[in-house]
């Protein structure tokens, strides 16, 4: 029934004289046929459509532009009030419009839950967005119906929001649109961490697919058998293309060998058909983790060629769109090689994955409360997890935010976290600070105009943000000081790092990387860096962040060190987090010790 009232249409400023054959006849000429039945009333008509593709293809194709015995046609969804609640749809988004900006946007007028993109076939991007209120969701429709992007006019409408009459969906049904498998496959209040999800994206030419397919399906269902995976060839995306793509569900071992037959299958059509043309493997990944795949001045990929004798390259940055948050990584050379570098090449990005998802996990549980949706966006492109695999860019009601529904979405994946797991010290947060740095040219743009952006950003996280002035004409970076609780440092460490990657201060092909300095008490920075440099070496490892403790610091007047942290947004935010449980831990054994308790010893 949900889908149904989803994609019934509201036909508005009727002629009187508009009879039901009428319509009819209007929607088969512009191919919307009409199956069911058309409900008219005095002035305005009810349809209904059995998909929202359908549905938006008839609003786009008919609201304001099409005459009817003289009166222009308002088509709509038809919403009735009680469902009028927080979810919207926006159309006619720029199909190259960033996350970043269309994330940003949304965050102005609220806490924003879920945005889901529909796959249509309109050239033009649509997304259903549910904000965390009614009131947020009603500002968001007055304020950005008509909002002009470059030649681009938003159209938003109300969609249903059946959670209002609707109780709660059970527990283990999580929002998102992820597949009843990848339910299934990791039940939620397990305290052990399952294997996650994490398949194996491919392009491969669309000559090859009927081979992949094979006589009656015959090849496609062999493969599958013998790899025990579930691989999804999507051919009816991007018509005309030369390339389709291919996901395989699978463990890491059954995608490997899958990826291999796939290969060995291609290489036997083209030598067949006689084609000369070097077949090279493409994986498909998701750009928020490309850039550990590359490893730092590109030690990771290097080392990955050296080792299976590959050519690897990998499709720019500015290829990136709404519609493709995913980077082609190609490799070149013989069956053998390709196939075993696609066994390094996705044994890191599984790694990053699983560390981003951990990440996730982690701010969630360490800072209460905290509503990760709200963040707006991010220079990593985590803000673009993978989720639910589809076809390239063209995911159906696929989110791009893996902060809706955070706990859902990853008790789902990881089962409940163990109890204590993160323990909360204090029932009050400890006001922090934390010095991030910025480039000097960027400072204008955190301010903004007349103060209003820090102004903003400081109400909106719950912090306390000043911009130190700079130490010589020539400095390169200015400080900004950021005080207050852990959520707080989230959220405006968040939207600045965001805001250099919106406003272009790094090159279109670099992470955002900051150096960030937090204070530690100068009796707990060996335990920061732990006997021959082991724990500061595990946190690297752990976090993907530079951490580094200066020796031969002079303490500070309050017997305080600096320690330095460098890197994108949650790999600084992790590291910031676990340095931070190192010292309470040192401090409470401090405590215990003076006030006679056998203090645990510390392990170094």
């Amino acid at each position: 029934m949900k889908r149904r009232r989803m994609n019934k249409l509201y036909i508005g400023n009727l002629s009187p004289a508009a009879t039901a054959e009428d319509l009819r006849q209007l929607f088969g000429e512009r191919k919307l046929p009409l199956a069911g039945q058309v409900l008219l009333k005095s002035g305005y008509a009810f349809v209904d459509y059995p998909d929202q593709n359908w549905a938006i293809r008839a609003i786009e194709t008919l609201s304001g532009k099409v005459e009817l015995h003289g009166k222009v046609m308002e088509v709509d969804y038809s919403v009735p009030k009680k469902l009028r609640s927080r979810k919207i749809q926006i159309r006619n988004i720029p199909p190259h419009l960033q996350w970043e900006v269309l994330d940003g946007l949304l965050a102005q007028y609220g806490t924003v839950e879920n945005v889901e993109q529909v796959n249509t076939d309109t050239e033009t991007a649509v997304v259903n967005v549910t904000y965390a209120s009614k009131e947020e969701a009603k500002v968001a429709i007055e304020k950005l119906s008509g909002h002009q992007f470059e030649n681009y006019s938003f159209k938003i409408s109300y969609i249903p929001d059946e959670e209002v009459s609707s109780p709660p969906p059970p527990q283990r049904s999580r929002r998102g649109g992820h597949s009843s498998r990848e339910q299934g496959s990791s039940p939620g209040g397990s305290s052990q961490p399952k294997q996650l999800d994490f398949p194996l994206r491919m392009l491969v030419p669309t000559q090859f697919v009927g081979a992949i397919i094979g006589k009656e399906g015959l090849t496609i269902k062999n493969l599958t058998k013998q790899t025990q995976s579930k691989v999804d060839i999507h051919r009816k995306e991007n018509a005309g293309a030369a390339e389709k793509p291919i996901t395989i569900h699978a463990t890491p071992e059954g995608c490997s060998e899958a990826c291999r037959m796939i290969l060995d299958i291609m290489q036997k059509e083209a030598d067949e058909t006689k084609s000369t043309e070097e077949i090279p493997l493409k994986i498909l990944a998701h750009n928020s983790l490309v850039g550990r795949l590359i490893g730092k001045e590109g030690r990771n990929l290097k080392k990955i060629e050296q080792d299976t004798g590959t050519k690897i390259t990998i499709s720019p940055l500015q290829d990136l769109t709404i519609y493709n948050p995913e980077r082609t990584i190609t490799v070149k050379g013989s069956t053998e090689a390709c196939s075993n570098a696609e066994v390094e090449i996705m044994k890191k990005l599984r790694e990053a994955y699983e560390n981003d998802v951990v990440a996730i996990n982690q701010q969630a549980n360490l800072i209460p409360g905290l509503n990760l949706s709200a963040l707006g966006i991010f220079s990593t492109g985590l803000s673009m997890l993978p989720s639910t695999p589809g076809a390239r860019g063209a995911a159906a009601a696929a989110p791009y935010h893996p902060f809706a529904s955070s706990s859902a979405y990853l008790s789902g994946l990881y089962g409940a976290p163990p109890a204590g797991a993160f323990p909360h010290q204090h029932p009050l947060p400890e006001q922090e600070v934390v010095n991030l740095f910025i480039p000097t040219q960027a400072v204008g743009a955190i301010i903004g105009k007349k103060g209003q952006h820090i102004k903003q950003l400081a109400r909106f996280a719950g912090a306390s943000i000043k911009i130190t002035p700079a130490e010589g004409p020539d400095a390169s970076e200015r400080m900004v000081i950021i005080t207050g609780p852990p959520e707080a440092q989230f959220k405006a460490q968040g939207r600045i790092f965001g805001k250099l990657k919106e406003e272009n201060f790094f090159n279109p092909k670099e992470e955002v990387k900051l150096e960030a300095h937090i204070k530690v008490p100068s009796f707990a920075a060996g335990r920061v860096i732990g006997k021959g440099g082991k724990t500061v070496n595990e946190l690297q490892n752990l976090t993907s962040a530079e951490v580094i403790v200066p020796r031969d610091q002079t303490p500070d007047e309050n017997e305080e060190v600096i320690v330095k942290i460098i890197g994108h947004f949650f790999a600084s935010q992790t590291a910031q987090r676990k340095i931070r449980e190192i010292v309470q831990q040192v401090k409470q054994q401090e405590q215990k010790h003076a006030q006679g308790a056998p203090a645990s010893q510390p392990s170094k």
